[in-house]
C-alpha cells in the first residue's frame, strides 16, 4: 500500500489527530493540504499550519499550508481550488476539524451551540460539497469523517445535547454522501474507542491524568491510512479504530497507549454492541 503522489485535504490538521494522519500519509510521499485556523503560536496549543507543513515535508511529503476557518464558505472553496491547482487534483478529504463543549442544554450558550454546529456538521458538509467535483476526477477518491457511529441512545445526548447533535450531524453527512456518491467516492466515518491524547483532552476534559488514560493519535492515523486506500466500494462504514485495525490483521494495541500502567478511558459514543477486539484489554498493564 502507498499514498505516494496522492493528495489529501485535511481540516484541523495543524495538530493532534489531523496532523498524525497527515504525517502518516507524508511518509509515503503524499501531498497534504493543511486547512486550519492557527497561523501564530497559541499559549495552550502546540502547532500552526506552518509548523505542520514543515513536519510534513520533513516526513517526505509535499505540503500546502492554508489558513481556513471551515465556517467561511468563500475561504473553504478557495482553499480546495488552490489545493487542486497546486497538486493537480484532490484524492482524499479528511474532515477532522471539530469544536466541543460538554454542557447540558440549560447551561449551553447559544453562540457555542452555533459554533459547534457550524464547525462540526456544517463545516464537514461544506468541505465535502466543494471537494466533490475534484474527488469525482480521482481514480480512488475518499471522504473520511472523524465522527461516531449512529448509535441513537439517550445516554449520548442527555449530558451534552449540543455537542452530540453536532457530532452525530457529521455522521449523518456520511450516511447521505455514501449513498449519493456510491460508485464514485467512498465515504466513511472513523471514531476512537478510547480518548486520544490531544490538546482537547488535556485542556478541556481532564488534564494530564486523562492524557495518561488515552491512546496516542497514531492509532487513528494508522486506521485512516488503511481506510483511504480501500477501493471505493468500501463505503458507508462507521468504524471504531481498534476493531477496524484488528480486522486488518493488527494485533499489537499496546503500542498506542500513552501510559501502559493506566487503564484506558472509553470515549463518548462507542456503542455497547461494539466491544474491543478479541484479546484487547482496556485495563492497566501490570
Amino acid at each position: 500500500m502507498s499514498l505516494k503522489g496522492r493528495t489529501l485535504f485535511i481540516t484541523g490538521g495543524s495538530r493532534g489527530i489531523g496532523l498524525a494522519i497527515a504525517l502518516r500519509a507524508a511518509r509515503d510521499g503524499a501531498n497534504v493540504a493543511i486547512a486550519a485556523k492557527t497561523v501564530t503560536p497559541h499559549p495552550k496549543l502546540e502547532g500552526t499550519i506552518h509548523t505542520a507543513a514543515e513536519e510534513i515535508e520533513k516526513a517526505g511529503g509535499r505540503a500546502l499550508a492554508l489558513q481556513v476557518d471551515v465556517r467561511e464558505e468563500a475561504a473553504v472553496k478557495i482553499a480546495i481550488d488552490e489545493t487542486a491547482a497546486k497538486f493537480g487534483g484532490i484524492d482524499i478529504v479528511v474532515n477532522n476539524a471539530s469544536a466541543i463543549q460538554l454542557k447540558p442544554v440549560a447551561q449551553t450558550n447559544m453562540q457555542r451551540f452555533d459554533l459547534m454546529h457550524a464547525i462540526n456538521t456544517r463545516g464537514a458538509f461544506m468541505v465535502s460539497k466543494y471537494a466533490i467535483p475534484h474527488l469525482e476526477k480521482s481514480a480512488n477518491a475518499h471522504i473520511l469523517m472523524l465522527s461516531p457511529p449512529l448509535d441513537m441512545k439517550e445516554k449520548w445526548f442527555a449530558p451534552h445535547a449540543a455537542y452530540s447533535i453536532a457530532k452525530f450531524g457529521m455522521s449523518l453527512v456520511v450516511l447521505g454522501l455514501a449513498g449519493e456518491l456510491r460508485g464514485k467516492v467512498a465515504v466513511n466515518a472513523l471514531w476512537p474507542r478510547t480518548t486520544i491524547a490531544t490538546a482537547a483532552i488535556k485542556n478541556l476534559l481532564g488534564g494530564e491524568k486523562m492524557m495518561s488514560m488515552s491512546r496516542k493519535p497514531d492509532i487513528l492515523a494508522d486506521a485512516a491510512y488503511r481506510i483511504i486506500q480501500k477501493p471505493t466500494s468500501f463505503t458507508g462504514n462507521f468504524l471504531i479504530d481498534d476493531t477496524f485495525l484488528a480486522s486488518e490483521g493488527v494485533t499489537d494495541f499496546d503500542q498506542y497507549r500513552a501510559d501502559p500502567t493506566q487503564p484506558l478511558q472509553v470515549d463518548f459514543f462507542v456503542p455497547d454492541d461494539m466491544p474491543p477486539p478479541k484479546g484487547v484489554s482496556l485495563a492497566a498493564k501490570k
